[in-house]
């Protein structure tokens, strides 16, 4: 049997494998990724990446660009409503043309509102040039950890090879075989529904508009379901509910009557449909209670699988993989202690229930209230979910006083330990960029115009630790353009920030410190686990 050495083993190849993979290998840690399925999906399947995610995913060369470009060739925008068929004459509208151009000033992040099935080809090709192993059509046999490492067994072409690993990251989707064996429990409303999606090519000019992405939840005499067009892979889908409980299966949609379930979602009796691709999922809602079990890390679905009501649960495994990518780079660069890693579980878990809960709860409002008992009642104000949850863990030095929230909001930046560092525009030799283009490559001190000692201690603990660390000072070396990052910040001229690789404040001092190197050393070595 063929024996293979790697850091890290990534199971599964949908958005979180793929995002971990990829900012893995931007950052020199040797991955490899196995999959069991021939490729990327084909089906578009979840739409939109959250300005969150995008920020994580940024900062390796090309992706953005490439995620806009996507976005440019498919639309300006997307409509939801609620309706018998595409073409009934008065739908009820949840969403159209709601713009989120407020965004900028939060963010210089793009919007996008691309398809799964582009995005991940493109995370899977960024990867691949980075330098990533990526093996699709390998599935994993065995797994098992010891106190050094971990080995698995895995098969491609029915020839098995081992692979020892210091790291897995379980990213096998919603089942994960994995999380099953690792014996990791879960909680939650679990399975709620089968939906049978199909892939068809039709022309429906004059029932949808051009350039937008057409989302309509249908409710008819013959089935409930959703019709979604604009998709941007060439194609349009119909997701239609089936009930196992009533003798209901996959197998019940032959082609022919998936033709006819087309007409019914359209509202076009002669409709020419050809039928491109078949695919059956659940809907659920299934929350790991731990993401860490040793060596392995669960991401994606495989931590928590959520309904698709809301469409932030492909962002939210986006966030995981770029997230247990720097975490781990830390540990196996020797930069943070091992112990260290008990942190993406802290900060990941709650953020994942409460993301996941807001979609249960937007599910729940389509529901008669007879069948949403129990479910938890929506956001009342989305913005704070996208751009403003907060982490609380030991790679967190939180401030006196602090009230633990999970959510703040981001149009009101505090700038305080456990929460997104603001975006502030900067004038760096006559280019304008943001505070967050400054972040992802390791910590960064921002100080003050008059915060010379904090910026001299940074260089000396940089040295002494052995961490990645830039230091900058905010209206000296670059121009604070509009004069706002003391207060977006909390601090004062002599005062310092302190920000991790992904973007979140990590400690704060508002004003000079009497023994600032002394001071860093400790936060420092408190934050990384030394």
């Amino acid at each position: 049997m063929k024996h293979e050495r790697v850091p890290v083993l990534i199971v599964g190849g949908g958005y979180a494998g793929l995002s971990a993979a990829m900012l893995l290998a931007w950052r020199q840690i040797p991955v490899m990724l196995v999959e069991r399925h021939p490729g990327t999906s084909i089906q578009p399947k979840a739409f939109g990446v959250s300005p969150r995610a995008v920020e994580l995913l940024r900062p390796v060369p090309g992706v953005e660009h490439a995620l806009g470009q996507i976005w440019e060739g498919i639309g300006d925008g997307m409509r939801i409503a609620i309706a018998p068929s595409l073409s009934a004459p008065n739908p009820h509208m949840i969403m159209e043309d709601q713009g989120l151009d407020f965004l900028a000033e939060l963010t210089p992040a793009i919007q996008v509102g691309a398809p799964q099935a582009e995005i991940e080809r493109v995370l899977r090709g960024k990867a691949e040039e980075l330098g990533a192993d990526l093996r699709f059509s390998t599935e994993l046999v065995t797994l098992d950890q010891d106190g050094e490492g971990v080995t698995a067994v895995i098969r491609s072409d029915g020839v098995d090879s081992m692979v020892r690993a210091d790291y897995v990251v379980a990213a096998d989707g919603y089942r994960s075989p994995l999380r099953q064996a690792l014996g990791i429990p879960t909680t939650g409303k679990g399975p709620l529904g089968h939906m049978f999606s199909i892939m068809f090519d039709a022309d429906l000019s004059g029932l949808v508009r051009e350039r937008e992405v057409t989302l309509w939840y249908l409710q008819n005499d013959v089935f409930t379901g959703v019709i979604v067009t604009g998709t941007g892979v060439g194609a349009h889908v119909v997701g239609v509910n089936y009930d196992p409980d009533k003798g209901e299966s996959a197998a019940d949609f032959t082609p022919e009557r998936c033709v006819e379930l087309v007409r019914v979602a359209t509202g076009v009796p002669d409709l020419d449909v050809r039928i491109l691709d078949t695919a059956s999922f659940t809907l659920a809602h299934i929350l790991a209670e731990r993401y860490r079990h040793g060596r392995v890390f669960l991401a994606g679905d495989a931590a928590h699988t959520m309904p698709p009501t809301g469409g932030q649960g492909g962002s939210t495994a986006l966030q995981d993989g770029c997230d247990i990518a720097w975490r781990l780079w830390l540990v196996l660069t020797g930069q943070a202690g091992p112990g260290f890693l008990d942190t993406y579980d802290a900060e990941r878990r709650p953020i994942g229930t409460l993301t996941a809960d807001a979609q249960l709860a937007n599910l729940g409002v389509r529901m008669p209230p007879a069948q949403r008992v129990d479910y938890p009642e929506p956001l009342e104000d989305y913005v704070p979910a996208l751009l403003g949850y907060r982490y609380h863990s030991t790679a967190v030095v939180a401030e006196p006083g602090d009230d633990g929230s999970l959510l703040e909001d981001p149009r009101v930046p505090t700038g305080r330990p456990g929460g997104r560092a603001p975006h502030v525009v900067l004038d760096w030799d006559g280019q304008r960029i943001s505070t967050i283009d400054l972040f992802a490559s390791g910590f960064v001190l921002l100080a003050g115009p008059k915060g010379l000692a904090w910026t001299d201690a940074g260089r000396r603990v940089q040295e002494q630790l052995g961490i990645q660390l830039t230091r900058i000072r905010v209206g000296d070396e670059l121009t604070d353009v509009e004069g706002v990052f003391g207060k977006r910040y909390g601090v004062g001229e002599g005062g310092a920030v302190l920000v991790r690789p992904d973007g979140y404040v990590a400690w704060r001092s508002p004003e000079p410190d009497p023994a600032p190197a002394a001071t860093l050393e400790r936060v420092l070595r408190q934050i990384l686990s030394r």
